[in-house]
């Protein structure tokens, strides 16, 4: 059939108000963007602002895609460096949640057991002796062996017996008698009996090393990082990165923050798997997504979901995350972030036990580093989030505010209805 004669202007006007349209709602969305983007911006501009802290870079992303990033302040003590999203951070115990996720993957391939006592890959731990008393005022002590050798879970749980010198202060007062030397420990209670944040999983670094005959760098590197993308994480920053390092402040009594001696980075040879890894938010929010999508990433595969399953359970069954009493003020204040005695820990992470309201579900992943950076992973809401600033005293309360503050706004951005 014949079509009926039309002007070509008037083909042209059902195109163009669809077009109109189209644009009209591309707009509407982008404006949308906007809001939201300032939004989230907001409450980390302010706290810059108001000096609470120097600089910060803070992401958010879903199990696809990056949702939300910002940069604010500057990266030094005389401000001459604008924070960029790309700067690099110490993470410091944010290393913990990789080095967990390395050591699981050899428990993937059967090379090591949770349950195996750590001294049949640590030969260190054979001997291990656990305070009996310790005298406060004069140093005096007494040991007695230990009852048993923690276990590879106990060292992934934080309930082997060993702290660290700011969550203990007998760790932080001990000094060996004469003659005496203790590679580990001494352990401040018999493996299993409680949870106590220390150098655990400065062990389990150690297992990592010797069970795949690598070097934590090269082990990460090829199993890890390489296959996320994250090539900006590094033990040793190369040369022509290390203007993007971020300096480190400390909070002075009187609030203030005043910027620390910033020296060339010195190569280290011996990786701590507790703590030594420096990246960059946008890094870390690949290895949360990862996290997210329960081991995989994109075509990376870095663990297997049942293996992520168990690593995002309570493992320490009965016993409760404790709100630790800090025993250096100058290096943590209190861990008031924890639920005392409610929250859990799996194999690496806090585990919320409580849905907190305006936040993360029950369930949720986190943790932080010495100098008040952070994460949280949220499967039940798919959002995860990451902060950095770069400040001493850990658990600052202005940190922990800013991290408040930016999780909330995040969650009111994006979780769904």
């Amino acid at each position: 059939m014949d079509q009926p004669f039309r002007p070509a202007a008037l083909i042209r006007l059902p195109v163009l108000a669809a077009g109109l349209t189209l644009f009209a709602g591309v707009a509407a969305l982008a404006q949308q963007m906007h809001r939201t983007v300032a939004a989230i911006d907001q409450p980390l501009r302010a706290a810059v602002e108001r000096k609470d802290v120097p600089g910060v870079v803070a992401m958010a992303a879903n199990r696809h895609e990056v949702l939300y990033r910002g940069a604010f302040g500057t990266m030094d003590g005389d401000h001459s460096r604008p924070m960029a999203e790309d700067a690099i951070f110490q993470i410091a115990s944010m290393t913990k949640a990789v080095t967990s996720v390395a050591l699981m993957q050899l428990v993937e391939q059967g090379r090591v057991k949770l349950d195996d006592p750590a001294d049949k890959y640590v030969a260190e731990f054979a001997t291990l002796q656990v305070f009996q008393s310790f005298d406060a005022n004069t140093g005096n002590y007494a040991l007695r062996p230990a009852r048993a050798v923690p276990t590879v879970r106990q060292l992934m749980t934080h309930t082997s017996g060993l702290g660290y010198n700011f969550t203990s202060p007998i760790v932080r007062d001990f000094k060996p008698r004469a003659g005496e030397s203790y590679v580990v420990g001494p352990l401040l209670f018999d493996p299993g009996e409680r949870w106590l944040y220390g150098t655990s999983t400065d062990w389990v670094g150690r297992l990592v090393e010797r069970i795949s005959r690598m070097t934590l760098d090269d082990y990460f590197r090829e199993h890890i990082f390489r296959p996320l993308g994250m090539g900006d994480t590094y033990f040793n920053i190369p040369d022509d990165k290390q203007s993007r390092v971020a300096s480190v402040h400390r909070r002075q009594p009187d609030g203030t923050l005043i910027a620390q001696p910033f020296w060339p980075l010195q190569a280290v040879t011996q990786f701590n798997g507790g703590g030594g890894l420096r990246s960059t938010a946008g890094d870390y929010i690949r290895f949360l997504q990862m996290l997210l999508n329960a081991g995989t990433l994109n075509a990376a595969r870095i663990l297997k979901p049942d293996t992520f399953e168990a690593m995002a359970t309570n493992q320490i069954g009965q016993l409760g995350v404790r709100a630790l009493t800090t025993a250096m003020q100058d290096m943590s204040e209190d861990f008031t972030f924890v639920n005392d005695g409610r929250d859990k820990w799996g194999l690496g992470f806090l585990i919320t036990s409580d849905r907190v309201a305006g936040k993360r579900a029950a369930g949720s992943l986190s943790w932080g580093g010495l100098n008040n950076t952070y994460f949280w992973v949220d499967r039940t809401n798919g959002i995860a989030g990451v902060i950095m600033m770069q400040f001493l005293p850990f658990a600052d309360r202005k940190a922990l505010a800013v991290y408040d503050a930016f999780e909330r706004a995040v969650y009111q951005a994006f979780q769904r209805r």
